[in-house]
């Protein structure tokens, strides 16, 4: 059996000690996937970023939406109705719970411009002041008699004054008349539908009551409505 030379065992020993070298494209293969892995990383942070964002804008978006729909309904049933004359401001609270049908006629007539110059064409003292068609068939007639047989009533009468109403049988042709009362009326509810009252301006109202009238309760000075404004509050 032949001998190893010492010498070439040294140098097998060394051989086997020494480190293994890594190549360079080994390192270059391990940057590359780090570089992917933390590019992957950031572009699904900001995809669920981005879509967590999204739901708490169409939240806001929708509920603004919403907020707007129902301030749209609010302003287009309105409370109160403000009756400019020719002798100052009635204030006037709308029932609209109570007289919704009478109500939404008599708003979409004030959006219409009907009571925009509109007489009061009857003014009879401790009963009503009335606006409308003065021409109309009959109603000379019936508001004389009504207004000598109610200028006789007991005031005290368990009736409430200052109450806003229209006529319940309306001729054809006739438009939206107004009614304020000045005194408690029996039969109210028998011709008139009530779907308001007066809040503010009674003074007003009083000081109309108290114009001069001729045989048939026309005022002898033209006393009006020259506009009307609704508010929701």
């Amino acid at each position: 059996m032949a001998r190893i030379k010492p010498q070439a065992l040294l140098q097998q020993s060394k051989k086997k000690k020494g480190p293994n070298r890594v190549s360079v494209v080994t390192i270059a293969i391990y940057g590359l996937i780090v570089v992917v892995v933390a590019f992957f990383l950031f572009a699904s942070y900001r995809h669920w970023t981005r879509r967590s964002k999204y739901p708490i804008e169409d939240t806001f978006s929708s509920a603004e939406h919403d907020s707007s729909f129902g301030d749209s309904k609010k302003i287009s049933i309105p409370k109160y109705a403000v009756l400019q004359t020719s002798k100052g401001s009635v204030t006037v609270e709308l029932y609209k719970e109570g007289s919704p049908e009478v109500v939404n006629e008599f708003v979409q007539a004030c959006q219409n411009g009907h009571f925009k110059g509109m007489l009061f064409n009857r003014v009879i003292k401790n009963f009503v002041i009335h606006g409308g068609d003065a021409n109309r068939p009959g109603s000379t007639e019936d508001w004389t008699s009504r207004g000598k047989h109610y200028n006789q009533l007991d005031t005290s009468l368990k009736h409430e004054a200052f109450m806003l109403g229209t006529s319940k049988i309306r001729p054809d042709g006739g438009g939206f008349d107004l009614f304020i009362t000045t005194a408690p009326i029996p039969d109210l509810n028998e011709k008139i539908n009530v779907f308001g009252r007066v809040i503010k301006g009674e003074d007003v109202v009083q000081e109309i009551e108290e114009a001069d009238t001729d045989e048939h309760y026309r005022p002898k000075a033209p006393i009006g409505i020259t506009d009307v404004t609704l508010k929701t509050e």
